[in-house]
């Protein structure tokens, strides 16, 4: 009898989950006698829920835009208790391809963390930065209270995933009433794997602020190996981030994501506020095929702040969707967030911003904007700024914009000699510095400038290039 296509398809959707629960049984198998029955449980739990999920399809509505048919018709091989090739990487790799050398940080190739180029740096006395897989190794107890407390793996199949698979990461742990003045970086390197089979690593992060502390930190996702472009997905990283600001603590956060074009990206950053602290992210995505960005604060304590900013520019094919949710659980919080997004060629943006005002949060103060520049005429974003409110006494606002460079601007500088290229690129830089500028660690500033420019060279010659207003699928304008 011959199948129907409805039936292919779900023996294919079984084929693909039975090959990650095989995986899973690998891994549970190799692992399982030497860690603590509460983490084989928070690892079984995952699994199952990722097996109950699946993949989400666009008829899921928080999937409706972007499709992860490449994760999940690609075979990966899982990047799971290899020693990492950290010998193909070295300092003064890094500091070429980013521009500073990343003190004090760790740094992680291939998943795993690769100690000969992670850097201790001068850190306050009581502050701990160490590798996941070592503490999991050493003292797991430890991370009990934490691990996979914050970011829901019963809401996300790629949480759940990571949750199930995740064995090395970075664990940053900051005591209370600790100034800490440079930033931390935690940089995850991909080299081309040597079969040349498409492989995918989970890695995961626990950042902890103690009471009235102060740290940032920058998080950075890059591959040093170019590579001929794959007609499938390269490689995939699914990461998920945690961070807690406990009462009075200060954080900053720089999320910068510089993956391989034919390369897949999935990402969590869950941050959970504590009363009157102040946590600042900034998300921006240059590369990968396909990039998700999972955004989610919870205000929990009276008097918490958060401030959200992002960016993303993108050509040629490149699909990049930003979700982002502020859950103002308890009364005068307030939030700000903005998001800017360059595209060009047939690249594809979603924005999708959820700000959440739960019953007795009064006095919360939010407000939301995300705008957006066409490059090309076949340029596409997808924009929808949402509110919940179930509270009465609230301030809150949202809005989204979607337009091309400025015709009289434009004019204005090609009057006074500026070619028309160098015109429009130096417009699209100014549009872009607005969130580039929130960014308080100088050479991770010159960073991002230097490879904006770079970016905005490689969009206009994988686009179309012609100025428009490019396609607008949804468009909301209010205040």
């Amino acid at each position: 009898m011959i199948a129907t296509k409805e039936e292919s398809k779900q023996n294919e959707q079984h084929e693909q989950l039975a090959a990650y629960f095989a995986s899973f049984s690998r891994l549970q198998n190799r692992r399982a006698a030497q860690e603590p029955s509460w983490l084989v449980r928070i690892r079984t739990s995952a699994m199952e829920r990722f097996g109950e999920l699946g993949f989400p399809t666009i008829k899921n509505e928080e999937w409706k835009y972007t499709s992860v048919a490449p994760i999940a018709r690609t075979s990966f091989r899982l990047l799971s208790g290899e020693a990492s090739d950290g010998r193909r990487v070295s300092q003064s790799a890094l500091a070429q391809r980013i521009g500073y050398v990343p003190s004090p940080g760790l740094v992680f190739v291939n998943g795993r963390y690769a100690e000969q180029v992670s850097s201790p740096g001068d850190l306050p006395a009581g502050v701990r930065m160490r590798s996941l897989a070592a503490v999991l190794a050493g003292d797991p107890a430890s991370l009990e209270p934490h691990l996979a407390h914050y970011a829901a793996y019963d809401q996300n199949p790629f949480v759940a995933l990571n949750t199930a698979f995740m064995e090395d990461g970075a664990l940053v742990e900051v005591p209370d009433r600790v100034v800490i003045e440079e930033p931390i970086h935690l940089v995850f390197v991909t080299t081309a794997a040597a079969d040349g089979q498409p492989a995918v690593c989970h890695p995961r992060t626990l950042i902890l602020v103690g009471r009235g502390s102060q740290a940032s930190f920058v998080e950075h996702y890059l591959c040093l190996d170019g590579g001929a472009p794959q007609p499938g997905p390269a490689y995939w990283t699914n990461a998920v981030t945690e961070v807690v600001a406990a009462e009075g603590a200060v954080v900053d956060y720089t999320k910068l994501q510089e993956e391989r074009e034919d390369a897949c990206h999935v990402s969590t950053q869950q941050v959970f506020q504590q009363r009157s602290s102040s946590v600042t992210t900034h998300i921006l995505a240059y590369g990968s095929a396909l990039d998700r960005e999972d955004t989610r604060t919870v205000l929990n304590g009276e008097g918490a702040e958060a401030l959200l900013h992002g960016l993303y520019v993108i050509g040629g094919r490149q699909h990049v969707d930003n979700h982002t949710a502020i859950d103002h659980a308890q009364p005068h919080c307030a939030s700000r967030e903005l998001y800017k997004g360059i595209l060009d060629g047939q690249a594809v943006g979603v924005f999708n911003g959820k700000i959440i005002v739960r019953p007795g949060a009064q006095k919360t103060d939010s407000k939301q904007s995300n705008k957006n520049l066409l490059l090309s005429e076949d340029a596409v974003i997808n924009t929808k700024p949402q509110l919940e409110i179930y509270a009465d006494d609230v301030k809150c606002t949202h809005g989204a914009t979607i337009g091309q460079i400025d015709a009289d601007a434009l004019f204005y500088l090609r009057s006074r000699g500026i070619g028309l290229e160098e015109a429009r690129a130096m417009l699209t830089e100014a549009f872009a510095q607005d969130v580039i500028d929130r960014i308080r660690y100088q050479p991770l500033r010159e960073h991002l400038r230097a490879v904006l420019r770079q970016r905005l060279v490689r969009v206009r010659k994988a686009g179309a290039g012609a100025p428009g207003a490019g396609r607008v699928s949804e468009l909301a304008e209010v205040g």
